[in-house]
């Protein structure tokens, strides 16, 4: 006896297990796997996190450029320029997104 959408199902909860096991531990991702064209249009006026950092004057050419913004100027232009009130925020809900794609939902 065969019951129908068990080979989908089955096929789903193997994506999702090689999601988990890619999220599994500590890794970096690039800004443009986090903050995706769609992530930006939906959640900012800008269509890249490079027009995000320009309109804020920030000059970011290496991550150590971006690790020097300060925080309290940045979190301002997030909250005047996006839907989230901070960085954090904002870097969040990317996180999760990509968490969520990763695993298939």
């Amino acid at each position: 006896m065969k019951i129908k959408g068990l080979d989908e199902l089955e096929k789903q909860l193997k994506q999702m297990e090689k999601g988990a096991k890619e999220l599994d531990g500590t890794h970096s991702v690039p800004f443009g796997e986090l903050f995706t064209p769609s992530f930006m249009k939906k959640y900012t006026s800008f269509s890249s996190m490079d027009e995000l950092l320009n309109a804020g004057g920030f000059k970011v050419e290496s991550q150590e450029d971006f690790k020097n913004i300060p925080e309290d100027e940045f979190d301002k232009h997030i909250a005047t320029s996006t839907n989230f009130s901070t960085w954090k925020d904002m870097l969040g809900k990317a996180s999760q997104q990509y968490a969520a794609k990763k695993l298939g939902f």
